[in-house]
């Protein structure tokens, strides 16, 4: 059993002076495989007041400076990718084919924060005003176990391209994946303060970061009920917040779809990240004049979805990330059946040989209503519902009527008419006929989906405040 005693403040190995010990677990089997020692208030305010000392030196260095220190931060991360990988199956359970993006991909987003650096306007003559971008101060980063490593690493380049200096509350559920990227860190011989990392619960190195008023921004991915705490507790000093929160997103199959191509799209939309997704495409809308031709195709895919082992190259959905998780996910599959919706693929349950893990039957409803809870709250896991629509005009009103807004997906043959679907669609992103991601582009979600935007030069300006210098 692996026992993680140590966080990282101001460049350093540090026991925290919290005891409480956090059980990790392998979710593919339910056994206990560790246990974390959890940070308190105090560590955190140490962690804090070292990224403040360490501000004003950061903050200084050149462009060329932060380039160097982000090069070093992407190569050590690519010399962890395999002690990366093997951390996120065990600990989080991914499918390896799966796994394997996950433990590339915070070279890839230290990468585009590098490029994103360089070409940064830090300074433009407006008129008379000079305005230069400033960096804010110290940054809070806050993020969830569905994606560790990958939200740590982007958020933590952005806020060091910016020139901020951080301080991070990873998941504790996820104190494996956090560690290797600890290790690399400091392997890349960064600052001293410049980063500094706290595992410990939300609502108590959370809520420390969030009130604390040398913090000067947060930056937090996670359930839309914690960012509104976040919020309330940031307006206490005015802290400048960027929140991506939850989703529930629509995928509009038009009347034109090749089913061959879109059912694929939407399942893979649906399921991604084991359906541990804030983006997931949960709400999948179909033509009334195909409706039967629709289900019939999606309850086929649904059902040859391969759940299991999470080493095995077939797999494409894991277990969930926790008991309280499994527990939630059938919760909702029962009441989608108490609320009169159809199964059409999945149910309550294990998937058969799915032993004492926390895995879930891919879960498909047909004749869902808008209304209806399994329509509008975030399950997080492998569940869909179909709904059916009468015309374009209709179709988006159903997509438009959630509190979220964060991304959405039309499938259609006539390319013009899907983009001018997806431009009605009020979300912060929206994908036609595929599930490519740009990194340079803006991501971040409308209405209860959060506030602000990551990625790319959003990304970065989020860490800083213009200032307008005037002269004669």
């Amino acid at each position: 059993m692996q026992r993680v005693e140590q966080i990282s403040i101001n460049g350093e190995w540090v026991t925290p002076q919290g005891t409480e010990l956090f059980d990790l677990f392998n979710p593919a089997t339910g056994d206990v495989i560790g246990q974390v020692r959890l940070a308190n208030e105090e560590d955190t305010r140490r962690a804090i007041a070292a990224a403040k000392a360490a501000f004003a030196g950061w903050s200084a260095t050149t462009v060329d400076e932060r380039v160097a220190a982000l090069t070093r931060m992407r190569d050590a991360l690519a010399a962890s990718e395999q002690a990366l990988l093997q951390a996120i199956v065990m600990e989080y359970g991914a499918p390896e084919t799966r796994a394997v993006w996950m433990a590339r991909f915070p070279v890839a987003v230290v990468d585009e924060a590098i490029s994103a650096l360089k070409a940064f306007t830090f300074r433009s003559q407006i008129g008379l005003a000079q305005v230069e971008m400033t960096p804010l101060g110290v940054a809070g980063l806050i993020t969830p176990w569905n994606s560790n490593a990958g939200f740590i690493c982007g958020k933590l380049a952005a806020a060091l391209a910016a020139g901020c200096t951080a301080v991070v509350k990873p998941s504790e559920m996820s104190a494996l994946q956090t560690q290797v990227v600890i290790n690399a860190l400091h392997q890349a011989a960064l600052p001293p303060g410049v980063f500094n990392i706290v595992t410990g619960r939300g609502d108590v190195v959370g809520e420390a970061i969030s009130r604390h008023p040398d913090v000067a921004k947060i930056s937090f991915t996670g359930s839309t009920a914690t960012g509104k705490a976040i919020l309330r507790n940031a307006a206490e000093s005015f802290k400048r917040v960027t929140l991506e929160l939850g989703g529930k997103s629509p995928t509009i199959i038009l009347d034109d779809a090749n089913l061959a191509t879109a059912v694929p799209l939407a399942i893979q939309a649906g399921l991604m990240n084991s359906g541990q997704a804030c983006i997931a495409g949960t709400r999948i809308l179909v033509p009334h004049s195909r409706k039967a031709e629709c289900e019939a195709a999606l309850a086929k895919a649904m059902a040859a979805v391969k759940v299991g082992d999470p080493r095995d190259p077939a797999t494409t959905v894991g277990p969930m990330v926790s008991e309280k998780q499994w527990q939630r996910v059938q919760s909702y599959i029962r009441l989608g059946v108490q609320e009169g919706a159809r199964l059409l693929a999945g149910g309550e349950g294990r998937p058969e040989n799915g032993g004492q893990g926390w895995f879930v039957r891919p879960t498909l409803f047909g004749d869902v209503r808008n209304e209806m809870r399994i329509a509008r709250e975030e399950i997080f896991g492998p569940v869909l519902t179909v709904m059916s629509y009468l015309d374009e005009a209709d179709a988006v009103a159903i997509a438009n009527d959630t509190e979220y807004g964060l991304s959405a997906l039309v499938l259609g043959e006539d390319r013009e008419r899907a983009q001018r679907v997806a431009a009605k669609i009020h979300a912060g992103r929206v994908q036609v006929n595929t599930l490519a991601h740009e990194p340079r582009a803006p991501f971040g979600g409308f209405k209860h989906s959060g506030i602000g935007r990551e990625m790319g030069a959003w990304g970065l300006s989020a860490f800083m405040e213009p200032k307008a210098i005037i002269s004669e």
